[in-house]
């Protein structure tokens, strides 16, 4: 439920709460006290569209902000858009800045108007003068004929992903089937291009090292052989010299132990050099300086390079080129079959959404005969004399599917004896609209009560439901919010003291002046006080004896 709403330098108002309680909330006052400018800015906070015009003149920015409790549903909206969760309550804050621009935070961090709408469902529904067309659109009239018949639209908006995915899939195989046929000529040539050049990963590397030795062949010879020479063969050699040196230590160690780890030592040395001087001798007598071979290295090296430089950077990228190519013709060939399969599971998922979307829609029909019913008895008992209709039109065509199935729901009301059943929107009032609205969430909720359906923990707010009506047709209006509030929180703003005596909280909206500025606040009304406040709206300005009385009466009726 909403727990609090503030509004600063909102408008004429400057600074005011509105702490709410569970139950009825009803917000009275004079007129142009900023009643109906509360609910402007609850509206804002679930998503409204803001204007410049509701900063407070000489104001740097307007601020509106709320506390509800949280909702699992809520929480899942905070989760998807990444925003944190402060516990068991959603605080909500808006800026319009005197510039134009706007800021939201959603628990203190930086949010969108977006996810204010994707939020606005699970917290409140606004039935603002200005806003009451909006807020009835035709998604709104389906959702409350869902809860009225209790269904879930899960299994049809699963059975629609699945045909979604499915169509997607042969689109993009049919979209794309002209371009692949055009490219196969090209993708033939380019892998038999890149199959006949019977590439090998690095082999680009290691010809270009052969490559560098054949073109250096006798540089490279004269110096391995110069250092087998040096360290082998030579009359100065240095293993020759090793051999000398390795005699005299043997010498040595044979009258004093400390030179035996040497000759260890010159042994190990020596050894190695004979194997670097093998080395390099073999080296050299493996050098070829063939000419043909130089020239059949600096042929591949070309055929090479100009696959890299049409295929990709490296012989390792070549080699990927072709095979994506390669497997971009076996899907050519293989298309007739892949479409097959494409379009078998396409009939498929078309077939098991035309299952749930027609048992939804049956269920639906049913349902909305019963809501019609229910609802137009309760629309005439508001001061109303209307006939009234929830009409639904199922729409087959593939075009036109939703995840929630294909029915359009549409509350059609004729307000005089003789006249066609119109939309609802175009023939009604914003009061008419507003307790017509009453009329069918009263439906709703006591059908709900009856067959023990969980409510929706959503506050559901009405701005001046009461113009048009009075006396009895007011007093119904309060009974049917006293019914309505039993399962959810309803915040209403009312003329009327024959409703404002239903009232569980009751909220005195006051203007006043101070220091030649208007000021708005607002007073929780304690039970003198509000029998006070529900005089005033029976007799007016000056309140009476009488008055109190019969305001005392209206309160002790209304329980």
């Amino acid at each position: 439920m909403l727990v609090e709403l503030r509004a600063e330098n909102y408008a004429v108002i400057d600074h005011a709460i509105a702490v709410l309680g569970p139950g009825l909330n009803l917000l009275t006052g004079e007129t142009g006290a900023g009643k109906s400018l509360l609910v402007d800015a609850l509206a804002l906070l679930m998503g409204g569209k803001s204007s410049v015009d509701v900063v407070r003149h000489g104001a740097e920015k307007a601020v509106v902000s709320c506390v509800f409790e949280s909702t699992s549903g809520a929480e899942a909206v905070l989760e998807e858009n990444g925003i944190d969760s402060e516990g068991n309550e959603i605080i909500l804050r808006r800026e319009i800045l005197s510039s134009g621009k706007g800021r939201v935070f959603v628990n203190n961090q930086p949010a969108t108007v977006a996810v204010l709408k994707q939020l606005a469902p699970e917290l409140a529904l606004v039935h603002a003068q200005t806003e009451t067309a909006s807020s009835f659109d035709q998604a709104q009239q389906r959702i409350l004929l869902d809860r009225f018949a209790g269904v879930s639209t899960d299994a049809v908006s699963e059975a629609y992903t699945a045909w979604h995915e499915a169509q997607n899939k042969l689109n993009d195989l049919l979209q794309g089937e002209q371009d692949r046929l055009r490219m196969v000529d090209l993708w033939a040539y380019q892998r038999k291009e890149i199959d006949a050049a019977q590439l090998r990963p690095g082999e680009d590397e290691a010809l270009e090292t052969e490559k560098r030795v054949l073109a250096n062949s006798e540089k490279l010879y004269a110096a391995a052989m110069g250092a087998f020479d040096q360290l082998y063969e030579g009359g100065a050699s240095a293993e020759g010299s090793l051999r000398a040196a390795l005699r005299n230590l043997e010498e040595l160690a044979r009258y004093d132990g400390r030179f035996t780890e040497a000759v260890q030592q010159v042994t190990s040395v020596r050894a190695t050099v004979g194997d670097v001087a093998a080395t390099v001798r073999d080296y050299a007598e493996g050098i070829n300086a063939s000419p043909e071979r130089l020239a059949e290295i600096e042929d591949r090296l070309a055929l090479l390079d100009r696959l890299k430089r049409k295929y990709g950077h490296s012989i390792d990228e070549v080699i990927a080129f072709g095979q994506d190519v390669s497997q971009k013709l076996t899907e050519v060939e293989d298309r007739d079959e892949i479409l097959k399969q494409l379009r078998t599971s396409l009939e498929k998922a078309a077939a098991e959404y035309r299952n749930v979307a027609t048992e939804l829609s049956s269920t639906r029909k049913a349902a909305a005969t019963r809501l019609g019913k229910l609802a137009e008895a309760q629309i005439n008992s508001l001061a109303m004399k209307v006939k009234f209709e929830v009409a639904l039109q199922a729409h087959t065509q593939e075009t036109v599917w939703t995840t929630q199935g294909w029915d359009e729901v549409e509350c059609r009301i004729s307000t005089n004896p003789g006249e066609p059943m119109k939309m609802l929107t175009e023939i009604a009032s914003g009061g008419e609209l507003s307790r017509v609205m009453l009329a069918l969430k009263v439906a709703v909720e006591e059908s709900s009560s009856k067959s023990k359906k969980k409510t929706t923990p959503r506050t559901l707010v009405f701005d001046e439901i009461d113009i048009g009506i009075g006396g009895r047709a007011a007093e119904a209006v309060g009974q049917k919010l006293k019914a309505l509030s039993r399962g959810q929180q309803v915040l209403c703003v009312t003329h009327l003291p024959q409703i404002a005596a239903f009232a569980d909280q009751h909220l005195a909206v006051e203007k006043r002046e101070d220091h030649g500025r208007t000021r708005t606040q607002i007073r929780v009304l304690d039970d003198r006080a509000r029998t006070h406040e529900v005089a005033r709206m029976v007799s007016g300005a000056k309140v009476t004896d009488t008055s109190l009385q019969h305001a005392a009466q209206m309160i002790a009726s209304s329980r």
